[in-house]
């Protein structure tokens, strides 16, 4: 626990450096492009395909009938556009934690390991290729998740606490291996991931737990609706700063415990990536 104290501590500290902060931008602008550019000619359709699915399978009353017996009827007049903002949501995430890998988190490594850790080697173990294929194959088990779960999620109490574990467990998966990439050898992924699994998931967990703050943005109904431009491009930043966050966590635990683990197994540099 004093490696997951002093980690989380070193990372709240870099967060506030200007570097760590810029490094929000780049990402934040790309996924503004793109959802611009996706609820500008797709948000529509969905909307209007959802309202004749509902209408066409009595899909208001049922709502409806589930609505009134949480006393949450007011939701029936606006559930089909909320139904496609939660159904939009882990798109969004996933092009946040995609563009945070890709560009953020090699700045975060070498922020981290110049400043920090200049004598560790780094062995080139993972490749941008592997970092997409681990955030495309978590995210499809994220997603089904979600979907399994995306009927009980529009009551806040249990959003808060299906939300966060499905965010620890997508940000642990990617981010350790973003975070591992440029400085561990296969091999060592895999024994640093087994050997500190808990700690790291619980990493996910408390990053999961910040990044349900944005859900905070999609739960306003009505008002939820109508400004959803705004809250969509408030929810990708504060994603992307989260992330930004989790991956400097990340860094610092895994880099540290990189370091004891060649200490206490020294062996030849791995070269299979």
């Amino acid at each position: 626990m004093r490696l997951f104290a002093t980690s989380f501590g070193r990372a709240l500290l870099s967060q506030l450096h200007i570097r760590m902060l810029l490094l929000t931008v780049l990402p934040f602008a790309l996924s503004i492009l793109i959802w611009g550019v996706a609820l500008w000619w797709g948000l529509q359709p969905m909307i209007d395909w959802l309202q004749d699915y509902f209408v066409g399978h009595n899909g208001f009353g049922v709502a409806g009938s589930i609505l009134n017996w949480f006393n949450m009827g007011a939701l029936k007049t606006v559930i089909v556009p909320l139904i496609a903002m939660w159904a939009l949501l882990p798109l969004m995430i996933l092009t946040a934690l995609v563009f945070v890998g890709l560009w953020a988190v090699p700045a975060i490594a070498r922020h981290v390991g110049s400043r920090h850790y200049p004598h560790l080697e780094q062995r080139h173990g993972g490749s941008w290729w592997g970092s997409i294929w681990t955030s495309l194959w978590c995210f499809a088990v994220f997603v089904f998740a979600w979907i399994i779960t995306l009927p009980v999620a529009i009551f806040p109490p249990l959003a808060f606490v299906i939300h966060p574990v499905l965010w620890g467990w997508l940000t642990y998966r990617v981010m350790a291996y973003d975070t591992l990439a440029d400085y561990a050898t296969p091999a060592e992924r895999r024994a640093i991931l087994h050997e500190h699994r808990w700690p790291l998931l619980l990493v996910g967990a408390i990053a999961g737990t910040m990044g349900a703050a944005p859900t905070l943005l999609w739960l306003g109904g009505a008002l939820s609706v109508i400004f959803f431009p705004i809250l969509a491009a408030g929810a990708i930043w504060l994603y992307v700063l989260v992330f930004v966050f989790t991956g400097l966590w990340f860094q610092y635990y895994c880099l540290e415990a990189l370091g004891k683990l060649r200490a206490d197994h020294p062996a030849a540099p791995e070269t299979q990536n």
